[in-house]
């Protein structure tokens, strides 16, 4: 058959209509489908977004899909400070039992998001391992300067622009910098944590806020060399469009965006 311009144009302009207009709305889009791109590490960085509940069903899943093939060796949450764990804990323990072992604090956590992933883990007898850094060590980092040069000069720089965004505006300037440590210690407390596990075997899931995990600022920054060298980051974003970026992660998951919220007036109203 010869070529025809007319029917290559045409068809071309035909798939690019269709591409446009039949692309399957978010209710028809398998997102949880996305699990299966999950990269095989000694240790994986989850980042989420906390106010989306699809990146918790896909954390849920992860820990679904690791125990599944018997990789999973912890799960290891920002959510629980480091010294709370079920390690030793029966795998038919109740929920209320759970969470008093890991004095889950429901009212920034809320259990109904991020119980289902603690329970599929507790369920298959993977230790659930908290990784933060505990409150009762938040005042003696604000206080002190060393931790400013934890981190090369422009990360603390990203930190703190990070810290005033973060907060709208409206935190007050000296107390930027003490929270900017705030955000390094608890990097380096979860690097740690997570360095302790990752060496016994199968892989390690840490799932935090995907600000932590940002390979050019987070947690990998404050890992050693050979931890750094066997560790993936997956960070989830809820938006109608990806923001790829291999600085920030190896792999991107994209979930249905959710309602606008005004968080500067909600943080507003909480700081009077």
């Amino acid at each position: 058959m010869l070529f025809s311009p007319r029917s290559y144009w045409t068809s071309f302009i035909l798939g690019l209509v269709a591409s446009i207009f039949l692309t399957p709305a978010w209710g028809q889009v398998d997102w949880r489908s996305q699990v299966k791109t999950l990269p095989t590490s000694e240790l994986l960085l989850l980042g989420e977004q906390h106010d989306a509940l699809e990146h918790q069903e896909l954390a849920r899943l992860s820990v679904q899909s690791l125990a599944s093939k018997q990789k999973l060796s912890a799960l290891l949450l920002e959510m629980v400070d480091d010294g709370l764990n079920t390690v030793g804990m029966p795998v038919d323990s109740t929920e209320s039992v759970v969470r008093e072992r890991l004095q889950w604090g429901d009212a920034g956590w809320p259990w109904s998001s991020y119980g289902p992933i603690v329970m599929q883990a507790v369920r298959v007898g993977v230790p659930v391992i908290g990784s933060n850094l505990p409150y009762s060590a938040m005042s003696e980092v604000m206080s002190d300067a060393s931790w400013d040069a934890k981190v090369p000069s422009a990360v603390l720089s990203a930190h703190r622009e990070s810290m005033i965004k973060g907060h709208c505006g409206l935190l007050p300037a000296s107390q930027v910098p003490a929270m900017a440590r705030i955000q390094i210690a608890r990097d380096e407390r979860m690097a740690q944590t997570a360095q302790l596990w990752m060496y016994k075997g199968g892989t390690v899931l840490l799932l935090a806020g995907a600000e932590h995990v940002k390979k050019d600022r987070g947690i990998p920054l404050l890992l050693n060399p050979s931890a750094a060298s066997k560790t993936s980051v997956v960070w989830m974003q809820a938006s109608t469009s990806a923001y790829q970026d291999s600085s920030f992660a190896d792999v991107n998951w994209l979930t249905p965006p959710i309602a606008p919220k005004d968080y500067c007036a909600e943080l507003a109203k909480s700081l009077k």
